[in-house]
């Protein structure tokens, strides 16, 4: 018996399309009935990143998913709002940029040179509200976002602790996982490899690979730059040609708008007119809508 289901598990072929639909749906099977919420998060393509995660196997993605649902339920990822973790924001260490990559996948720049905070709870909470935000400004065809991390003027005096890079390591691959097509970490210092060589223990292999170290003196590494980002929307510190900066006043105004979408995807109908209004009560006034994809001013 246990040979004929090692011989079976083996003629699994990920690239068919048929075979990863029974994946899905075996996937669909063993997870069983879910609340409202639960249900809405586990779509089709949802099913498929966590059986991507865990290299196909059903048992493993219901294992993951199961704690991912748990998490989401008791941490509620989707209910931070931007009035509780705008302080970490303001030195625009790390935002949603107004440009995409060359498959419109949505880009997030950090800076941790920029880092002004020292709360643990804070500065996690920040990454999921930025990962959420990300997730809901993809366009349906994506997925998938770009992570470009700048460090200009870092140090280990702008290293976060150990438990917030182990804990904001774990939400990433443990809840969030096949979220991330590429991070392009940029002219990152000497003393950085120290910092690395611990931080990387915490991620798996498949994270590791889509890491990529780029410097700006570097033609060859800049070629990497480029192939993901075009150079026309790429911001001048990047080695780009445009003058977009990050604007704290403009991004939180795009921040509460998005707030109010995030709010209505997630609320029943029921509710959703409810929520909007107690969110356009603690709103910046006088906002005028933006595209969700207007991340930062031009200067």
């Amino acid at each position: 018996m246990f040979s004929f289901r090692k011989k079976h598990a083996s003629r699994f072929n990920s690239d068919d399309t048929e075979q990863q639909e029974e994946k899905i749906q075996e996937l669909r099977d063993a997870i069983g009935p879910l609340s409202s919420s639960s249900e809405k998060y586990c779509t089709e393509a949802c099913l498929r990143r966590y059986l991507e995660a865990r290299n196909w196997n059903v048992d493993k993605s219901r294992k993951m998913l199961e704690e991912s649902l748990k998490w989401r339920t008791a941490y509620r990822p989707e209910a931070i709002r931007w009035l509780e973790i705008s302080l970490e924001s303001e030195t625009g260490k790390m935002y949603r940029a107004s440009f995409v990559d060359r498959e419109g996948r949505t880009v997030v720049i950090m800076r941790p040179a920029k880092q002004n905070t020292t709360s643990h709870e804070g500065q996690v909470r920040f990454l999921v509200y930025t990962l959420e935000n990300a997730i809901l400004s993809l366009p349906e065809d994506q997925d998938k976002m770009v992570w470009l991390i700048d460090f200009t003027g870092w140090t280990l005096a702008n290293a976060v602790p150990i438990k917030t890079a182990r804990e904001c390591a774990s939400v990433l691959q443990n809840h969030y996982p096949e979220r991330l097509a590429v991070a392009i970490l940029f002219n990152p210092p000497k003393v950085f490899e120290a910092f690395w060589k611990v931080t990387k223990h915490f991620l798996d292999p498949k994270s590791i690979q889509k890491v990529n170290f780029v410097y700006l003196k570097n033609d060859e590494s800049m070629k990497i730059m480029h192939k993901y980002i075009d150079p026309e929307v790429l911001p001048v510190e990047f080695g780009g040609k445009s003058n977009v900066v990050y604007n704290h006043e403009e991004y939180s105004k795009l921040m509460v708008q998005d707030d109010i979408k995030m709010a209505s995807f997630w609320a029943s109908d029921t509710k959703t007119d409810h929520v909007n209004k107690v969110i356009n009560e603690h709103s910046v006034p006088e906002v005028t809508p933006q595209s969700s994809l207007v991340a930062a001013k031009a200067s």
